[in-house]
Parts: structure tokens; sequence; C-alpha cells
């Protein structure tokens, strides 16, 4: 299987469906929301949900506008992600394949002034933070969460906020996404592009123009490198 290596000064990371899998949670936490919601379609929802806030999915949906109740359902929600996700013989929230392997080689590499990987996620910092600990994933000095941008994926600034924060160039970073709104995020903030085929089908993220695709993360290696990361890419 052909490979590609590359070497960046930081890799920026989507969590949802990159890092974790939390599939169970979502699918449990819509259907209690749909409980106090009618009309409100599951699956459609779970088709198109992906990858955008928590706020804006609420608002598209659920039809809230007032900005605090959009605040306190936002809570609530992300809040019962993680309850829901074990309930009914659900798996809970997990690492997904290959990033274990990841995080023993770059994840002690997290840390200020000079870090060489973020996370830059849609969630809220409690909800992540919850996630990351369930699923045993480092949380690193940079992570950037919903809370810090006013406009979220597919807009670059959660991408272009996490550059900033590592202190580094956009353009030598590589994102890592798995939902078309991130890797749309990750290009337009002069980023790489790695998408992950986890969540969506192969051409709903080849709509996105990514620079390169593969099945998940168990198909990539990372290593520390003098000032960045190396990447190695098995290719289809």
């Amino acid at each position: 299987m052909p490979t590609v290596t590359l070497q960046f000064d930081a890799i920026l990371f989507d969590m949802d469906g990159t890092l974790v899998d939390s599939t169970d949670g979502v699918v449990g936490a819509w259907e209690l929301f749909a409980e106090k919601y009618p009309g409100l379609d599951v699956t459609q929802v779970l088709s198109s949900s992906h990858g955008v806030r928590t706020v804006e999915n609420l608002k598209i949906h659920c039809g809230i506008t007032d900005p605090d109740e959009l605040e306190r359902e936002a809570s609530r929600f992300e809040d019962a992600i993680v309850a829901e996700s074990k309930k009914n013989g659900r798996h809970g929230i997990v690492a997904l394949p290959g990033v274990a392997e990841i995080m023993k080689e770059i994840g002690s590499y997290a840390k200020l002034p000079t870090p060489r990987w973020a996370i830059c996620t849609s969630a809220t910092k409690n909800y992540a933070s919850a996630a990351l600990k369930a699923a045993g994933v480092p949380v690193p000095e940079v992570f950037v969460v919903s809370e810090d941008v006013e406009k979220g994926k597919p807009e670059p600034d959660p991408y272009l906020l996490g550059a900033k924060r590592c202190g580094v160039d956009p353009a030598r970073c590589l994102v890592v996404e798995d939902a078309p709104a991130g890797v749309r995020s990750g290009r337009a903030a002069g980023c790489k592009t790695l998408a992950l085929i986890t969540s969506h089908t192969r051409e709903q993220v080849e709509e996105a123009k990514p620079d390169y695709i593969v099945p998940n993360l168990s198909r990539v290696t990372m290593k520390p490198v003098e000032n960045g990361i190396e990447v190695t890419i098995e290719t289809d």
C-alpha cells in the first residue's frame, strides 16, 4: 500500500468522529430532546448535524432562538450525550481506531509554549472535556471549543485560532477531520486537510476536497521530530 510522509509544525484534530466516537450518546440525546420538541426527526437530524455546533443545531432543528434558552439547552444536550451513551446497552464514548497508538507517540507534546498538537472542536468545553476523559484521550493545552469562536465550522475561525494558540502558521498545520464542514473549515484556514471516513460517506467527504482521505487513524502514524510532527499516511 503506497504511503506519503509529511512534516508539520502542528496537528489540529477535530474531536467527535476523529478522536472519539460518541454516536451512541448523540443518538440518545436527540431521542431525549424529541420528547420535548415534537416533530423532531432524529434520523434526519443525525444525517446533517455532525460537525456543527450544538447551539446552531438547536436553532435549526428545535427552533430555539432565545440566546439564554439556547445556552441552557445546549448544556442540557451535551450533558445528555455523556449520560445517554451507556444507557440501554449502548457502548459509551470510546476512542476511535488508531487514536491510542498516535497518542502514545505525540500525547506528551501538547504543552505550551510550543505545543505540537491541539484539538479544535465544535463542542462546548464541559462536554469535550468529559468526552475525552471517557475515551481516555488526553486534553491538550491548546483546546479550542465552541465558546472560543463567534463563527464555527465551516468558517475558518476554529482552526485559525488553534494555529495561533500553537504559535504556528496555519499553512504549516494538518487538520484532521471527519465532517465535511470541518474539512471546509480547515481548507478555509489555509491548512492541509486529512479526512476520515468515520461518520460520512466517502462521496460526502470528497465533495469537501480534503488533501488526503483514509478510513480512520489506524492508517496514519505520527511521531515527534525536531520542530514538529512527522505524519505517514497509508493512501488507497
